[in-house]
């Protein structure tokens, strides 16, 4: 396939989907190479007019498999919207453009994996599904370096989207020193890159909802509380939650609902919004 914004587009073949995932890989301008995204669509979806786009960021070490083969996500949305709790939506997880251990999902020297994410993932979602519409609601989540991925696009970008949410949040980029093997030298040094707090506090314009959450047995823990104590201090509206686990799957997984839940009540307002 060949279009304005994808040189080309690489799609699995539907007929051997497994329950109902699909894969693509596209050659992205964003970052100047090829990326890979993980996408479910449910059958509900059949009809739908601008059909929301949820988009999940995988943490350090991932892909774009990473969330729905080691964390189900596809499943849980499909459970979800089988019960009435999440209307239909498209739901694709993106690599993170596959920079070192894990990009931050920030611009760096030589690619841009904010863009890639903030402008190309929800342009490639109408390339790939028919339903979908600029006119889509675009709400993101992410795990870890994902969930600092998400909460600084909300601030960095929130006229572009409805709802945000975080589990198991790293909160700052200093956070990721420990975790990566390469240098952050050439990341983009501006504070809301460095800082959720910075880009949150920040946003030119009204923040879309916000959920955090976070496990009891999770390292993260402490710099969790803290922003949250942080953002009630700055009077910025958002839901946290802690819970039993740790900064793993089993956590994830089982949080995912949580956060699914809450961009059902979010799409559901906003549609019976008069």
């Amino acid at each position: 396939m060949n279009d304005a914004r994808f040189r080309t587009i690489e799609r699995s073949n539907p007929a051997i989907a497994m329950d109902g995932l699909a894969f693509a890989t596209v050659k992205s301008r964003a970052l100047g190479r090829r990326a890979d995204v993980a996408l479910y669509v449910p059958p509900a979806a059949q009809d739908a007019v601008d059909l929301p786009i949820v988009v999940l960021l995988h943490g350090v070490y991932g892909s774009h498999w990473a969330w729905a083969l080691k964390g189900r996500a596809h499943l849980t949305a499909a459970r979800l919207i089988d019960a009435g709790a999440l209307p239909p939506v498209a739901l694709l997880m993106p690599s993170d453009g596959l920079w070192g251990d894990g990009s931050g999902y920030v611009a760096h020297t030589d690619d841009d994996a904010e863009r890639w994410i903030i402008d190309e993932v929800p342009a490639l979602a109408c390339e790939l599904v028919e339903q979908c519409s600029a006119r889509s609601p675009l709400l993101l989540a992410g795990l870890s370096m994902g969930g600092f991925g998400a909460l600084r696009l909300a601030g960095k970008h929130p006229q572009r989207l409805a709802a945000a949410a975080a589990l198991s949040a790293v909160t700052e980029a200093a956070q990721l020193d420990a975790l990566i093997e390469e240098s952050r030298d050439g990341w983009s040094d501006a504070p809301a890159d460095h800082s959720v707090l910075a880009a949150l506090a920040g946003a030119a314009g009204t923040l879309p909802p916000l959920r955090i959450d976070c496990g009891l047995d999770d390292s993260l823990l402490d710099a969790n509380r803290a922003l949250h104590q942080a953002l009630q201090r700055a009077g910025i509206a958002h839901h946290y939650a802690e819970a039993p686990g740790g900064h793993d799957w089993s956590y994830w997984s089982a949080t995912l609902d949580d956060t699914l839940r809450f961009f059902g009540q979010v799409l559901n307002t906003t549609e019976n919004d008069p």
